[in-house]
């Protein structure tokens, strides 16, 4: 399929090169000019044949809305936008609404994979009508990983998607706390050694092993007390997000929301924990870290976050 791809930052590049490689005609366009296939979005939009599809990755929020909004005035009838960052679910049925007025189909999708989707796949959770999700999929189908599993259309309602990818990185959130409070407690204790050798051994066999845990092994080899990174981890939105869905339909999300929390304490204080945390958010999404500064000092590297992962 014909494809344009806005956004060509660390996954809005790799997934024009899969696409690429699935043989699928991609035209890119980013504000760097050096990586981008053409001068802005009209020239996208001219280049696609109709109908027009436009993948949308750039930064959530007002990023986001602006990019959309100008599609909707250069696209037309029987065209399709998709919106593939971590756009809260809100968000997405009121740029639904908007391109519905012009006849412009609207799919919101959240996808998940970071740094290594290129290589992996990346899973997709999208949200929109059945006639919308149809124009995509083969492009859902070059980017998925391998195998069954890995994409979902997760509800025919706007935000579906987003809603369901922003669950996802609540959970995200809750599973790297508690990999990183153990982590903290086997060091606090002289009792054992060989604390990397100990979560390098949980990766086999075990009820918790998971890719969290072979990125946190990872960065315990490479630096196995983490002196390297400062206890300090961003949060980008979408812990913030689930907490306030589990309040305002009175459910109780306890972990996630003490995750939640947690990051808010690494700002205050260079925190063990946030360590572990912070070194497998660099692992699987490529967010920066920070050096390991004085409690209390501002971080000297902002954490700038990729569209898709946090």
């Amino acid at each position: 399929m014909d494809i344009g791809l806005v956004g060509l930052g660390k996954m809005g590049g790799n997934m024009r090169t899969r696409l690429r490689n699935a043989g699928h005609t991609v035209v890119g366009f980013d504000r760097n000019p050096d990586i981008s296939d053409v001068a802005d979005l009209a020239e996208l939009v001219e280049k696609l044949p109709s109908p027009k599809v436009v993948w949308v990755m750039v930064p959530a929020g007002d990023p986001t809305k602006a990019t959309i909004q100008e599609l909707g005035d250069l696209l037309g009838e029987g065209d399709l936008v998709v919106d593939g960052g971590n756009s809260r679910w809100t968000d997405d049925q009121l740029n639904s609404a908007m391109l519905e007025e012009k006849g412009i189909g609207f799919v919101d999708c959240g996808v998940s994979g970071g740094v290594w989707g290129l290589k992996n796949g990346y899973a997709l959770m999208y949200g929109g009508a059945d006639e919308h999700v149809e124009k995509v999929m083969p492009a859902f189908e070059a980017l998925k990983p391998e195998g069954e599993s890995g994409m979902v259309h997760a509800g025919r309602s706007a935000g579906a998607g987003h809603f369901a990818k922003m669950v996802h990185n609540g959970i995200e959130y809750a599973m790297m706390q508690a990999y990183a409070e153990g982590w903290e407690l086997l060091e606090a204790m002289d009792i054992v050694d060989n604390v990397t050798e100990v979560f390098d051994s949980w990766r086999e066999g075990t009820v918790i092993r998971s890719w969290l845990l072979d990125l946190l092994v990872a960065a315990l080899k490479e630096d196995s007390d983490l002196h390297e990174i400062r206890g300090y981890a961003e949060d980008s939105g979408e812990g913030r997000w689930t907490v306030e869905a589990a309040i305002d339909n009175a459910v109780p999300m306890h972990v996630i929301a003490a995750s939640l929390f947690a990051r808010f304490s690494s700002r205050q204080d260079d925190s063990p924990a946030m360590k572990a945390v912070a070194a497998m958010r660099k692992g699987f999404g490529g967010h920066a870290t920070t050096g390991a500064t004085p409690s209390g000092t501002p971080p000297t590297t902002s954490d700038v976050d990729s569209p898709a992962d946090k």
